[in-house]
């Protein structure tokens, strides 16, 4: 299969209403073919554990590439030459920072869009934003900015703004545009990082300020603090954006995604946490034990593997860092992993540099 062909096949899978699992099997299989064939440290690490597109005929035996060798090797099916776009992790190891490349945004555009205005949107067509991160210009290898630029462009009203730019955050303009947004009784929709929304509820904090903004209004965040910002627990941060921003809890998303992934994961509010993430219908996740990497039955906590087909230019199937369990309807995110799962997924890390090196 060409590249033009398994992007032509994953459009049309993408834009599906749903799919059987059966159905998902049957296109995990295809890609994973794809992939097998033209990424060769990928390859060597399928045969090296026996896994061929002969011998696997599940999805969930197709091998996951632990997440740290982003940053090691080049997964990419595809000349990374010709990519369109690569998006870059934003943490570093040894200066090393991961990398996904893209010959092509079609399938990463077309999985966001119908999953964002699905799970974020809320039935609306457009709605005004405020974005707290920086914008495609300053941060052109971000898939975060990318994410963002894409929700405001396609979902956003004409008069939604970049609130960071080169000098920093824009509090002024920012609650200009939230006073005026207060007062006209249209929902807003505020969306940055995590570690975004913090400096502002501080600052409003030490002014005594707070907002009340319009039913309906909505707040997405992502990422987590990653250091950038004081350390907050998610019942405080999601209190505390509801009593700054007048939003209920349960108006408040918070996205979970990766570079390394082409699909992003949504819950339905933070009313209580850890609230239930889940996908749409072309990502398939499974917990594992970090020690043998076998299935573990739903309610056991282990280590997230997400398959995500839209993912196709590098590998589908990923071993993350963050330790979950599989529930009814999704999954709940517990964070990164400590102790004997850390250690079981550094022991999967070597092992797989060691087979994609040959």
């Amino acid at each position: 299969m060409t590249q033009a062909e398994i992007v032509e096949a994953l459009l049309a899978f993408i834009a599906a209403p749903e799919a059987t699992e059966a159905e998902f099997e049957a296109m995990a299989l295809t890609v994973f073919s794809y992939q097998f064939r033209h990424n060769e440290p990928y390859r060597r690490f399928a045969l090296q554990r026996g896994r061929t597109p002969l011998s696997v005929r599940r999805w969930r035996d197709i091998p996951a590439v632990p997440i740290t060798a982003f940053k090691d090797l080049t997964l990419s099916c595809s000349p990374p030459e010709r990519a369109e776009r690569i998006f870059m992790t934003s943490g570093t190891t040894q200066g090393v920072r991961g990398r996904s490349y893209h010959p092509t945004l079609a399938v990463y555009d077309h999985s966001m869009l119908l999953n964002f205005r699905a799970r974020f949107m809320r039935g609306r067509d457009r709605i005004p934003m405020g974005i707290l991160f920086p914008d495609e210009t300053a941060l052109p290898n971000s898939s975060l900015a990318h994410y963002l630029a894409l929700a405001r462009h396609e979902c956003g009203t004409p008069d939604s703004a970049v609130f960071i730019g080169e000098p920093g955050l824009d509090l002024d303009r920012m609650l200009a545009t939230l006073a005026a947004a207060e007062a006209s009784g249209e929902p807003y929709a505020l969306l940055g990082a995590s570690y975004s929304f913090v400096p502002v509820m501080d600052a409003l904090t030490a002014r005594g300020q707070r907002f009340a903004m319009p039913a309906g209004s909505l707040i997405l965040d992502t990422g987590g603090f990653k250091g950038q910002s004081r350390e907050m627990a998610p019942d405080e941060f999601y209190d505390g954006l509801s009593a700054t921003f007048g939003v209920p809890r349960s108006a408040c998303i918070n996205m979970y995604g990766m570079t390394e992934l082409s699909t992003q994961f949504y819950d339905d509010g933070n009313a209580t946490t850890p609230p239930v993430k889940s996908g749409p219908h072309w990502i398939r996740s499974r917990v594992v034990d970090p020690l043998t990497g076998t299935d573990l039955p739903e309610g056991a906590r282990g280590v997230l593997v997400h398959h995500d087909l839209a993912h196709f230019n590098c590998v589908s199937a990923i071993l993350t860092e963050d330790a979950g369990e599989i529930v009814p309807d999704g999954f709940r995110l517990f964070g990164r992993m400590g102790g004997a799962e850390s250690k079981g997924c550094s022991v999967a890390v070597a092992e797989f540099l060691a087979a994609a090196r040959g």
